[in-house]
């Protein structure tokens, strides 16, 4: 089992040394591998592959400008998921302070299950700001762009740029989009944060489509393996065209990935006496399950996981990891304790747990992400001055 390093060795210590790099105090303290005296430069660029993680870098055959520059191996946050992680990369702080912890979050405030980041219902489609909730009432915790002093920029997929969860995490930062799937737009706009003036800057530019391609196809696959060669081809151009701009460019990732297949599916459909000990439907991913279990069905429900499924998961009470810290150091958002449920289904080697909704629609994942294996935990430190 791999967990984060929050003392000096996370994303969110990576957070840290950004932060003390401009001039601003943090809550956890900088990367042990990235002192920010090393961020000197005019114009801070951190990019975010969504879903490259440190093993299939090192494990890629062909050398390329990614690995020729990394610094060397971080951890994501807990659970190590997109849900969890961007909002570390846009606030500085871990789970335990911003309290979004995962893809499927139960929000007691609404009384209902969310796709937290889309900031929609789990089983509709509309944002919830549609029916008044305003989202800086779900997303706490202050923006990292407000928090430094620097001309900020946030470049992102037009599909998400605009949407509820970004604009309210995005504090005083510059929006800047780009064209779906286009590299050539992604870096365009990063050029153009970094032009924009001779101000010192700050520019958070997130890349989604590694994420997706391992999800349908695996990390194995050869569209997987051409997608990131065209990353780093496209990479090097842009590195050139940069060069005599005082630029340090900071590369990792949310997350990385591990496989798996169907043979390893738990379907709760399968499992009726555990869907029947449980109040609501699984939240969080499927590589970490969150519980909400019925007090007078407790024993049912912790036999049943003991006798049925130790083969494929761990099983932990969901108070004792926020003691433990799993989720970060110092106190807790009250929110927090409410979005973990009261257990916490922690999957072992490639196995995945999921339940399907009325009228829901989910496919199978070959890519996963969210759990405790150095696949999914360990992301690259890839820094080029």
């Amino acid at each position: 089992m791999y967990l984060p390093n929050y003392k000096n060795g996370s994303i969110v210590n990576l957070m840290s040394s950004i932060s003390k790099a401009f001039g601003t105090r943090a809550k956890y303290k900088p990367l042990k591998i990235l002192n920010p005296s090393e961020l000197k430069s005019k114009n801070i660029v951190l990019i975010v592959i969504d879903g490259l993680g440190y093993e299939y870098l090192m494990n890629y055959k062909k050398d390329n400008i990614l690995k020729q520059n990394l610094k060397g191996k971080i951890t994501s946050v807990f659970p190590a998921t997109t849900g969890a992680a961007i909002p570390t990369f846009l606030t500085g702080v871990s789970v335990q302070q911003h309290a979004v912890t995962g893809w499927f979050v139960y929000l007691k405030e609404l009384g209902l299950i969310s796709t937290i980041l889309p900031f929609i219902a789990r089983s509709g489609s509309e944002p919830l700001s549609y029916i008044g909730v305003k989202p800086k009432k779900i997303f706490t915790e202050k923006s990292f762009f407000d928090k430094i002093k620097a001309v900020s920029y946030i470049i992102q997929d037009k599909t998400i740029a605009y949407s509820d969860f970004s604009l309210a995490n995005k504090g005083k930062a510059r929006v800047l989009s780009f064209k779906p799937s286009s590299l050539n737009s992604f870096f365009r706009q990063i050029k153009k944060a970094i032009n924009s003036s001779n101000r010192r800057k700050y520019i958070y530019a997130y890349w989604p489509d590694f994420d997706s391609i391992c999800h349908v196809y695996g990390t194995k696959s050869a569209k997987t393996n051409k997608h990131f060669s065209e990353i780093n081809k496209k990479f090097e151009s842009f590195i050139k065209s940069i060069k005599k701009t005082d630029t340090t460019v900071i590369i990792t990732s949310d997350h990385g990935f591990i496989d798996t297949d169907k043979s390893k599916l738990i379907d709760l459909k399968e499992h009726p006496k555990l869907s029947d000990a449980m109040i609501i439907p699984l939240c969080g991913e499927r590589r970490l399950a969150y519980c909400y279990v019925r007090h007078s069905k407790t024993k049912q429900f912790e036999d049943y996981v003991r006798k049925n499924l130790i083969h494929a998961c761990y099983l932990y009470k969901s108070n004792d990891l926020i003691k433990k810290n799993y989720f970060g150091l110092f106190k807790p958002n009250k929110r927090l304790f409410d979005r973990v449920g009261d257990y916490v289904l922690i999957m072992k080697k490639n196995y995945v747990i999921m339940d399907t909704l009325l009228g829901e629609r989910r496919g199978f994942h070959i890519g996963n992400h969210g759990g405790v294996s150095k696949q999914e935990m360990h992301v690259p430190l890839i820094v080029i001055k």
